[in-house]
Order: C-alpha cells, then structure tokens, then sequence
C-alpha cells in the first residue's frame, strides 16, 4: 500500500517538473501565460470544490485578505520562473529554485521567530557557491539567472506564509482563494497599466496548452498532494518534491536537444545542489527523531 502512496507521489513530482517544458512550449509572454493559468486554475479548483466535492469555500474577510496576500506572491513566483525560462532555458530555470534552501533559512527564523539553523544556512551557502559557479559558466544565461533567482526567493516567502495560516480553514479553500486572489491582483496590474488588451493577443494553441497546464499540472497535483500527506512523512514529501528539478531537467534535454545542453559545470553544480538539500532533509529527519526520543514521557 506504501508503494503506491509513494508511485502516486512521484507522478505529481513528475507532473510539477513537466510545468517548465510547458512553459517553454506556450509562447505567449509570462504575464500572459500566468494570468491564464491562474484563471483557469481557479476555476478548475472552484468547480471541484462546489459542484464535486460540494463543500463551502465561506471564510472570514481577515483570512481572505491574507489568502489574496499569499496568492499574489504566488503569481510572481510564476511570474519569475516563466520568464526566467523564456530568457534562458527550462534547466536555468530549475537548478535556481534550489536557492529556496538558502533563502527558507533566513526567512522562516523571522516569521516563525525561532533561531535561525546553521546547518541550513551552511547549506544554502554551498548552494550560493553552486549557482555562482553556474553564472560564470553560464553568463549567456544571467538574465534568466536573474530571474530564476527572484522565482525562488517569491516561491519561499509563498511556502513561509502557507506554513503560517495551515489549519485556519480547508485545503482547498486555501489553494483556491490563493489562485484566484493572484488572478485578482494580476488583473489589476493590466487594468492600471493599460495592458489589459494584451491578454487576447493568445493563440489558440496557446489558450489549449495552458488549459492543460492549469488543470492537470497545476489543480490536481495540488490537491493529490493535500490527500497524500495522510499516508507519508513530511521528509518523504520534501525528499521527493526535491526530484522536480531532476525530472524537468532530464525531460527538458530529450525534448528540445541543443538549447538545454549546458556545460559540464552545470551539471556538476546542479548535482551538488541537490545532494545537499537532500542531506538537510536526512539531517532535519535525525534531529526530529531524537527529540522525539529524548522528550519525556508525561503519563
């Protein structure tokens, strides 16, 4: 039973790893694409809730305000890691997320207010040191770097501030006012600057392929991964959902050939980081368990 929690896993990790060659293969600008993505997601996710599950999404105005607060930081997640894609490529895009690492140790300490974890910080250096490799071996590519690296700072402060409203109303509402509070603010960005036009300059093929990006690799590999952690540990979940980068990578290199071949430095930076964001994940399972060894018994 196990096994197939953990086949059911990897597929979403897979499916989440697939999001970068989509965004390569949809045209259209990132702000575009991340307006529709987020509408349609919402949608999806709204239908699925009320009309499927027939749950309610009421919540309070104090935590939809928050929610439309934590979405936006999504979109410009989305934002960031699209364009940094469309400037570079897809593995430039996803060797940056690993700086998450680095920017979660010092950012999680202050909004949680708990010391900050050396271990985590030494490792999100060694990830700085990685990247820095990959800029200079990779200079053609510094805008998408760039990007890249505003993608994984946004994709923290998003993840952080999740953590901090866990609990206060369903999964799915959360999931589902945050989509559609980043759609919201999205829309106000294109109605203020008066580039609300340049959302019907989309192909068809375009309008498809993003259908597809929000309901199958966006909406359900969200909700498969709320009903997943019943059944697995949280180190298993970040231990695998640290593949995504793994899988895109490799499918990005079979797909589009010559434009994500990159140098051998790449390669070797890219596995470094990796390794070390699974070792704070085995270092953090350790420690977690000797606490839970050495607390006393309260009987």
């Amino acid at each position: 039973m196990k096994n197939s929690y953990l086949l059911r896993l990897h597929f979403i990790v897979f499916l989440w790893g697939f999001t970068a060659i989509l965004g390569k293969l949809i045209s259209t600008d990132a702000n575009v694409l991340v307006f529709y993505r987020m509408s349609f997601a919402a949608a999806f996710l709204y239908l699925y809730i009320r009309i499927i599950k027939k749950e309610s999404i009421k919540i309070t105005k104090v935590l939809l305000f928050k929610l439309i607060g934590i979405g936006s930081v999504m979109a410009f997640h989305w934002l960031f890691f699209f364009q940094s894609i469309k400037v570079s490529n897809v593995s430039i895009a996803l060797s940056c997320l690993s700086l998450s690492t680095l920017f979660a140790s010092l950012i999680e300490p202050l909004v949680f207010k708990r010391k900050p974890d050396w271990i985590e910080v030494v490792i999100g250096l060694i990830i700085v040191v990685c990247i820095s490799l990959i800029f200079n071996a990779e200079l053609k590519y510094k805008e998408g770097i760039f990007y890249g690296i505003l993608c994984a700072l946004f994709g923290t402060i998003f993840s952080v501030f999740n953590g901090k409203i866990f609990g206060k109303t369903s999964s799915g509402n959360i999931i589902f006012y945050e989509i559609a509070g980043g759609w919201l603010v999205i829309s106000l960005f294109f109605l203020f600057t008066g580039q609300i036009s340049s959302v019907s300059e989309i192909s068809y093929t375009d309008i498809a392929l993003i259908v597809l990006l929000a309901s199958v690799f966006t909406a359900y590999p969200m909700f498969e991964s709320v009903k997943l952690m019943k059944f697995i540990s949280p180190f298993t979940l970040i231990l695998t959902v640290n593949l995504e980068p793994v899988y895109g990578i490799i499918l990005a290199f079979f797909i589009f050939g010559a434009s994500e071949h990159m140098s051998p430095v790449f390669y070797i930076a890219s596995l470094v980081m990796i390794i070390a964001i699974i070792v704070n994940g085995i270092i953090k399972s350790r420690r977690k368990k000797e606490d839970m060894t050495t607390e006393p018994n309260h009987l």
